[in-house]
C-alpha cells in the first residue's frame, strides 16, 4: 500500500493539476480566440510568433525549460528580484513556482485544443448571431463557447492529465520537498532510487490506469459527437 509520503505526493500532484487546468482554461480561452479569429488587423503579423510560442513546451526538453524557468524565477532572476523587492521571496522551490512552470509547460495542451474548437465554428454562427442583433460579446458566450464544449473537454482532459504526470520541469523548478513540492513523479523516482519498486509499482501502476481511463473516455466522448 502507499505510504504517507507518495499519498501527500498524489494529493499535491492532483492539486497542481486543478489549479494549473482552470487557470490556463481562463487565460487560454482569450488567447485562443484571438489565435483562431483575430483577424488580420494591425496585430495580426503577431498571432504566428505567439503560435510559435505557444506550442514550443512541445518540443523543448523538460530539463532546458525548467532550468530557464528556474533561472527566472531564482533571487538574481528579473521574476526573482521582482518578488523579492515586493517582500514574497523568491518563488523557486515553493508550490506557486510548481504552478507557474506547469502553466507554461502545459499551456499548449489546453490552448491548441480551444485554437482548434474556435477555428471550427467558422462564420455562419457568428453571423447568424450578428443578424439577431446579439453584440459580439454576447455572441462569444452564447453561441461560440457552447459550439467549443469539445474543444473545452479535450483542453481541461490534456491539460490535467499533463500536469499530473509531469518530471522535469517540476523537480527543476521545485526540487524534491516533501509535502510542499514533491508530486507523483518525483515520488515514483525516489522510491526507483531507493530500491523501493512496490512502492513504485502502486504510483506508476496507478498513473497507467489513470492515463488509459482518462484517454479512453476522451476517444469515447469524441466518437459518440461523430455523425454516423
Amino acid at each position: 500500500m502507499p505510504d504517507a509520503t507518495s499519498l501527500a505526493a498524489v494529493r499535491l500532484s492532483i492539486e497542481l493539476a486543478l489549479a494549473t487546468t482552470a487557470i490556463l482554461l481562463v487565460l487560454g480561452t482569450p488567447l485562443a480566440w484571438w489565435l483562431a479569429r483575430g483577424g488580420a488587423g494591425r496585430l495580426g503579423w503577431l498571432r504566428t510568433p505567439v503560435r510559435t510560442l505557444v506550442a514550443m513546451p512541445l518540443v523543448l526538453p523538460p530539463s532546458v525549460l525548467g532550468f530557464y524557468l528556474l533561472v527566472a524565477l531564482g533571487p538574481s532572476g528579473p521574476v526573482g528580484r521582482a518578488t523579492q523587492a515586493l517582500g514574497w521571496g523568491t518563488l523557486a522551490f515553493s508550490f506557486t513556482g510548481l504552478l507557474i512552470g506547469s502553466l507554461v509547460y502545459s499551456l499548449p495542451f489546453v490552448v491548441q485544443p480551444l485554437v482548434n474548437a474556435f477555428e471550427a465554428l467558422g462564420r455562419r454562427p457568428l453571423e447568424a448571431a450578428a443578424t439577431l442583433r446579439a453584440s459580439p460579446l454576447d455572441a462569444f458566450w452564447h453561441v461560440a463557447l457552447p459550439l467549443a464544449r469539445p474543444g473545452y473537454l479535450t483542453g481541461a482532459v490534456m491539460g490535467f492529465a499533463h500536469t499530473l504526470g509531469e518530471f522535469g520541469v517540476v523537480l527543476m523548478i521545485g526540487g524534491n520537498i516533501p509535502g510542499q513540492t514533491r508530486v507523483i513523479s518525483v515520488q515514483i523516482y525516489d522510491h526507483v532510487e531507493a530500491l523501493e519498486y512496490a512502492q513504485a509499482h502502486w504510483l506508476a501502476g496507478g498513473m497507467l490506469a489513470f492515463s488509459f481511463v482518462v484517454l479512453l473516455a476522451l476517444h469515447l466522448t469524441q466518437a459518440r459527437k461523430v455523425p454516423a
